[in-house]
């Protein structure tokens, strides 16, 4: 990787660097999941949302960073989705409460399918850096712990003796990613199988 150019050593102000940085997120979102993160240069990153490698090298280390920053918020926005349904499913049965979020941890968007093929190929990157892998597996405890909130929240009977609240959301989440990896494609088998795993996971969690 060529090293950034000296331009990227001069500081932004930090509204300016905010956009700069969103606008860099924003542009590589739609080039990561319309062509892939190994087809998508920085260069690219960059012409598409207006700007130099020294603006880049300014807010990102490279691209993978940039990647991990996308599925941070990414996740976030989920975690938020979860939040407010937590909020609302306080009244309900735990029964109608479990069924609720894993509806809500099940569903899949046309527009989410992008985003599970885009996490599957760089697990497979990752899982030939050593350095890179423990970031993405920091970012899966940060997830974990956030879905383990929410949680212990909406449904407090949900983590059994003898182990944690985290490894119940660690579990829950391996088991989404894998399931939503075989189910990418679509399908009668796929919608199958998603209905097949909602009705278990309601019946689990709120037991």
């Amino acid at each position: 990787m060529n090293p950034p150019p000296a331009e990227a050593a001069t500081p932004r102000p930090p509204r300016r660097r905010a956009h700069t940085r969103a606008r860099l997120i924003a542009a590589a979102s739609e080039l990561f999941l319309t062509v892939g993160f190994a087809r998508t240069s920085i260069e690219d990153v960059c012409a598409a949302a207006g700007y130099t490698r020294g603006a880049f090298y300014s807010n990102f280390s490279g691209k993978e960073d940039l990647l991990l920053a996308l599925f941070d918020d990414q996740a976030a926005a989920r975690i938020a989705e979860l939040e407010e349904l937590a909020a609302a499913c306080e009244a309900l049965a735990p029964q109608e409460r479990a069924r609720r979020l894993v509806d809500a941890l099940l569903r899949v968007e046309p527009a989410e399918t992008g985003w599970i093929l885009l996490f599957l190929e760089f697990r497979l990157v990752a899982a030939r850096s050593e350095a890179l892998a423990e970031q993405v597996a920091a970012h899966d405890r940060a997830v974990a712990r956030a879905l383990a909130d929410v949680l212990l929240r909406t449904l407090p009977g949900l983590v059994p003796a003898g182990a944690g609240a985290e490894q119940a959301a660690a579990v829950i989440l391996a088991a989404r990613e894998g399931l939503l990896a075989r189910t990418a494609a679509g399908g009668a088998a796929a919608g199958e199988l998603l209905a097949a795993t909602g009705a278990v996971l309601s019946g689990l969690l709120g037991s």
